[in-house]
């Protein structure tokens, strides 16, 4: 029965990318491309990924969704065409489609024990996590601490990138005013929005700090959290105004938090270093070396959280402020 879900989803997901492809109309383009997050979050929880689909969900059909809304502010309605090279793309699709089925027949079946994937390292993860680190959630143990190299990697990204889409967006023009210096009144007048907005806000909030404090236990963490408490900002701000949203959060303040949750991550592995241990060595934070390893988890999963939180407002509020030419 779940492989006929799965395989309904898939087929949904096809004919919509075939639909994101043929539509003219931008704003459709745009919303069929949050109804395809949506299925493909579906499609990753079918799949026992459960983190992942957090993420897609929050970030793919929400804050993406709202980011694309921003910039298509500052478009056409509607796709202009350009002379096109109809052919030699219609080439490269099939060859590439041809080369993606081929490499198919070569994987093995959903859920074989027998996968590569489940002969090197995965059974040794599954072995020790319970012993080194004492958590049920063997995502979370094995991000925040066999991998924890490259999940602050991933934290500095996410902050470059917030980084580099303000300098971008910060830019304005000579006789180009700021969206934000008028404050806007949302969608104060529309009481649907209003009402089931209120309703959900202060959940979607209350959802993301639980799936911050409870990444150890069950699916989430500060990737999740971060990106599900920003929606929660972000539909407020929707629904107040901007100059509301900036009251309750201001630019310092979220420059703070992705400034503050990057240096929390590093410190946490130079306060290891200053212990007699290694960069991000959480077993010396304590005396028990199983509880330091939990305790450097919590630290450095809320760095992540702050960082997205902070990142994904900023980025939002950086589209919200975008040029209006008198």
């Amino acid at each position: 029965m779940i492989i006929l879900f799965a395989l309904f989803l898939l087929s949904l997901l096809v004919v919509t990318a075939l639909a994101i492809v043929r539509t003219e109309n931008l704003f459709v383009a745009v919303m069929l491309t949050s109804i395809f997050s949506l299925l493909m979050a579906a499609n990753f929880f079918i799949l026992d990924a459960a983190d992942v689909a957090l993420t897609e969900a929050a970030v793919g059909a929400g804050v993406t969704t709202v980011i694309f809304l921003g910039a298509l502010a500052l478009t056409a309605e509607r796709e202009k065409f350009a002379a096109a090279r109809g052919r030699v793309a219609a080439v490269v699709v099939a060859i590439l489609t041809a080369l993606i089925i081929y490499a198919t027949f070569d994987k093995p079946r959903l859920g074989d024990p027998d996968a590569p994937v489940h002969q090197h390292l995965a059974p040794w993860y599954l072995e020790k996590t319970p012993e080194l680190i004492d958590i049920p959630n063997v995502v979370t143990a094995v991000l925040g601490t066999f991998r924890g190299y490259d999940t602050l990697g991933e934290v500095f990204v996410v902050f470059a990138a917030c980084i580099g889409v303000l300098f971008i967006l910060g830019v304005h023009p000579k006789g180009a005013q700021t969206a934000a210096v008028q404050p806007s009144s949302g969608l104060r007048h529309h009481l649907i929005p209003q009402v089931v907005g209120r309703l959900l806000i202060p959940f979607i909030i209350l959802f993301g700090l639980y799936v911050q404090f409870h990444g150890e236990y069950g699916p989430g963490g500060g990737f999740q959290a971060g990106a599900l408490i920003a929606t929660g900002i972000i539909l407020y701000a929707l629904l107040e105004g901007e100059a509301a949203a900036l009251k309750v959060l201001p630019r310092s303040v979220l420059m703070g938090l992705v400034i503050g949750g990057a240096c929390l991550y590093g410190g946490v592995g130079l306060l290891c270093i200053l212990m007699g241990g290694n960069f991000l060595e959480y077993s010396v934070l304590a005396s028990n070396p199983v509880t330091g390893q939990q305790v450097g988890i919590l630290l450095i999963e809320g760095g992540v959280g702050m960082a997205v939180c902070g990142a994904l407002l900023s980025i939002f509020h950086a589209f919200a402020a975008r040029p209006v030419y008198s």
